[in-house]
């Protein structure tokens, strides 16, 4: 599958949770993250971020796609992050 998370969570935890996806996705900006992954890793990575945030006070939205469907990437402005091949 291939997904793209967002999450907007407190000062505290932020940089835990940007280290965390960086070891699993690709950094597309401040506080978004996307790549391709199995239903596994998705489950280690839902996990993770479990127990790093506090659901009482931050939000993560995490947007799942098949892999046959194939995004269009279209940059406005300064991209943070190139990458090269999205899938």
């Amino acid at each position: 599958m291939y997904v793209i998370i967002v999450y907007d969570v407190n000062v505290a935890r932020v940089n835990k949770v940007k280290s965390f996806l960086r070891k699993h996705l690709n950094w597309v900006q401040n506080s978004v993250f996307e790549g391709e992954i199995t239903k596994a890793e998705f489950e280690r990575i839902k996990d993770g971020i479990l127990r790093i945030i506090d659901e009482d006070e931050d939000s993560v939205i995490i947007y799942k796609f098949p892999l046959d469907f194939i995004p269009k990437r279209e940059i406005l402005g300064l991209e943070k992050n190139p990458i090269d091949d999205i899938i």
